[in-house]
């Protein structure tokens, strides 16, 4: 028997951003930063997090343009192995990276991950509370002291979208951390992974994704830019994971509210770990080349200013809201 299933959103993208000539007309958002990501309105970040430069080809063909963290880096082989292959990353600004400041293979530094979720004290010992907003404002500042010409950007964790997550300790259930967060970047992003996700309140409602990245929105009082992450593995889930339908609504779910860059998790622990998962799933990865090409074509569009109240749309069904950006 087949069972029907009700959506959880639907979503509406109006393509409505034309020059006299018929061509879409678009701005970088990123001029601000002579050796940031490119000035070019047709490029659009679709980054993949923490893998191996080896593999940095292979991602290149499928439409990734950049790397988010390197393992106990930057080397300086691992910044060799990006530029062969022609791949742009954003790293830790450490004194290797403080060596290449010159070199346009870098164009973003980062804090460490998830600096809002509570901190571990060591092997068996525990864990304490989160870093506080002020150390993340802090080591911004010294991080532009050093260098002011790249973005930096903040990942923060599900606490953003899902206000119970207990994996915030002490500081669960206390959202108003986040505009204070959110100071200490320039590009403010966040992961939540609806679909291999193992609590109930949160496992399937991909609308966490975009309630996200609404709040972020927010928070930055969109003085800032937004990333956020997708999932396409099982990461931790044995039983769980996203179709190439969820991550496809996941990732349009995420533009339409506001997201300017997309950072893919790839890896995978269940049923045995693989860091660059996606590499070895040919369905999910052909799904996603799809995807990234796609928002590579609409690129000019999606940087074009959005035109607020330019659409109105209704549902005839209050349990199914409808999200439109034009």
């Amino acid at each position: 028997m087949q069972r029907s299933i009700i959506p959880a959103a639907c979503l509406i993208l109006i393509v409505h951003a034309l020059s006299a000539s018929g061509k879409p007309v678009g701005a970088s958002p990123y001029v601000k930063w002579e050796n940031g990501p490119s000035h070019d309105a047709g490029f659009f970040p679709i980054a993949v997090w923490l893998q191996n430069p080896g593999k940095a080809r292979q991602y290149h063909a499928a439409g990734f343009n950049t790397y988010v963290g390197l393992w106990k880096g930057p080397t300086e082989q691992q910044l060799a192995e990006l530029k062969k292959a022609g791949m742009k990353v954003i790293c830790r600004q450490n004194d290797i990276g403080r060596k290449y400041i010159d070199d346009d293979i870098i164009i973003g530094w980062m804090h460490g991950d998830e600096p809002d979720n509570a901190q571990s004290l060591g092997k068996g010992k525990g864990y304490g509370p989160p870093i506080p907003p002020k150390n993340i404002i802090d080591d911004y500042r010294k991080i532009r002291s050093a260098d002011s010409t790249r973005p930096v950007l903040l990942n923060l964790g599900q606490g953003v979208a899902w206000d119970r997550w207990h994996g915030r300790g002490v500081r669960t259930n206390h959202p108003e951390d986040y505009p204070e967060y959110v100071k200490g970047c320039d590009i403010a992003s966040f992961d939540i992974y609806p679909v291999a996700h193992s609590k109930p309140q949160v496992s399937g409602k991909l609308w966490y994704v975009a309630r996200g990245v609404e709040r972020l929105v927010k928070w930055t009082e969109r003085e800032k830019i937004v990333w956020n992450c997708i999932e396409c593995t099982r990461i931790k889930n044995p039983t769980n994971k996203a179709t190439p339908q969820q991550v496809r609504c996941e990732v349009w779910m995420s533009i339409i509210h506001g997201s300017m860059g997309l950072i893919y998790f790839v890896h995978e622990w269940e049923p045995k770990f693989n860091e660059s998962a996606l590499l070895s799933d040919p369905a999910m990865l052909s799904a996603v080349t799809a995807i990234n090409r796609q928002i590579i074509r609409l690129a000019p569009v999606l940087n074009s200013p959005t035109i607020k109240d330019g659409a109105n749309v209704s549902s005839d069904n209050k349990d199914v809201p409808v999200a439109v950006m034009m």
